[in-house]
């Protein structure tokens, strides 16, 4: 819209000083690369800080010991360790509603549509792991299988933005849909691979706290700090069950609630309320006007779903802080040539640059063969082809696993073969996409060559 035919005045809110600095942040964050490039800068400063002589000091920041004692009860790990499994879980928590705002809301609620990108999820988790497997059959290194299965969401997002409108939007949905079901998955090749015994007490505890929030959810209580709060103490009960503490993020994200409390056309009578009661003197009494403003604030902020308050809330946050903070903690690596190859690396590379697009083409090809899913008109084989290369990058989530599956002197290899799969994957997935749309926006005629609007 043009500056001069905003509104002003009254009906617009009121500005302040602030805006001249949030304005350019929001608009910033808008921006789907910016989460990307944030995660870049911050791999790129972990790398330089782990090949610098500051490198043993910063890893012994990182593994400060922090938390809380009480009595015989303590909670206390590295600084690492709180990033990785309580920072983390906020990670999952969004992916999770994610994944529920697009089963409830969004294109997966179509059951053949979701079923292509749930298909290519699954052929690149089961390729990768099954080719890693086969490389590191017998060697110490096969426990690691999971690290090649997951998707990353911030880096395949930046990765399309770069592409613009050259790609059709049902590429950015099937991308976007595969990757959030990705990391579903990776949360369960945690529970299921690298959790470590299980104590049941505590186990317990926690799905009494998930009993007690569905039965609050069900009461119709819609304070989400005592949600929170609930919620933190799962947290705590998965936890001390020996279940990676993740798991509590995603379980708690499926049951959000995804439909809003006051549907849109109650909010427009509450509205019409307003309007048609005329300002009262100000006091401090309890006038109908005051009481009638206090209910169309409420049903103001209940017309967006919890899911979608939660998203819009969590996702600045996650993207442009907790990934980022998660790859300086993570992504250090000391370039020496003792890691430059092995077969750890190796298995990881084949995984990603090679397992992942095999599988994820391969399997929506069968589902589509099959009837299980549809593949939309604008969306060919050569652009699924270019999707699943994208899919090769594999950057956070390999990374949060990796620091489960690996010993300490197999990490290093295990991020060498990431670092590379990711860049190549990513290099190959952009020049494959630009080529295909490129060819795409022309066509010959008689007279030459004459350009195709996509």
């Amino acid at each position: 819209m043009n500056k001069k035919h905003q509104p002003t005045g009254p009906t617009r809110l009121p500005k302040e000083w602030i805006d001249w600095l949030t304005r350019p942040f929001s608009r910033f964050m808008r921006v789907e690369a910016g989460a990307g490039a944030m995660l870049l800068l911050a791999t790129v400063a972990a790398l330089v800080l782990s090949n610098s002589p500051a490198a043993r000091h910063v890893d012994a920041f990182w593994e400060t010991p922090m938390g809380l004692r009480w009595g015989a009860i303590e909670l206390i790990r590295p600084l690492r360790g709180w990033i990785n499994d309580a920072l983390m879980t906020l990670f999952f928590f969004l992916v999770a509603l994610e994944l529920k705002r697009e089963l409830v809301l969004g294109e997966l609620r179509k059951p053949r549509v979701a079923a292509l990108s749930i298909a290519g999820a699954l052929g690149g988790m089961l390729v990768p792991a099954g080719l890693y497997l086969l490389l590191q059959s017998g060697r110490p290194g096969a426990a690691g299988w999971g690290t090649v299965m997951a998707t990353d969401t911030a880096f395949v997002s930046g990765c399309l933005a770069l592409l613009g409108e050259r790609i059709p939007k049902r590429l950015r949905v099937f991308m976007l849909s595969l990757a959030i079901v990705d990391d579903i998955g990776a949360v369960l090749v945690v529970a299921i691979g690298y959790s470590h015994a299980i104590a049941w007490l505590p186990l317990a505890l926690a799905a009494l706290g998930l009993v007690v929030i569905r039965a609050l959810a069900w009461a119709g209580l819609r304070s989400l700090p005592f949600y929170f709060t609930v919620g933190a103490m799962v947290w705590i009960a998965v936890d001390a069950s020996g279940v990676h503490a993740t798991v509590a993020g995603v379980i708690l994200g499926l049951m959000t609630p995804a439909r809003p409390w006051v549907s849109a056309d109650r909010l427009y009578a509450i509205l019409r309320q307003v309007v048609a009661h005329p300002a009262a003197e100000r006091g401090s009494g309890a006038t109908r006007d005051r009481e009638t403003l206090q209910v169309a604030e409420i049903a103001a902020r209940e017309t967006l779903s919890p899911v979608e308050r939660l998203e819009l809330g969590l996702h600045p946050w996650v993207a442009f802080l907790i990934m980022p903070l998660f790859a300086f903690a993570n992504a250090g690596l000391s370039l020496s040539s003792e890691h430059l190859g092995g077969p750890i690396a190796w298995a990881v590379f084949v995984g990603f640059a090679v397992g992942k697009p095999m599988g994820v083409f391969a399997f929506s090809w069968l589902a589509v063969r099959l009837g299980i899913a549809t593949r939309p008109p604008d969306l060919d084989w050569r652009m699924l082809a270019g999707g699943g290369l994208l899919a090769g990058i594999g950057f956070t989530m390999a990374m949060f696993i990796a620091n489960l599956a690996f010993k300490e002197s197999e990490l290093a290899s295990a991020k060498l073969g990431i670092f590379l799969a990711s860049g190549c994957s990513g290099l190959a997935g952009l020049v494959l996409l630009w080529t295909i749309q490129g060819r795409r926006r022309q066509r010959p005629t008689r007279r030459g060559v004459e350009l195709m609007i996509p």
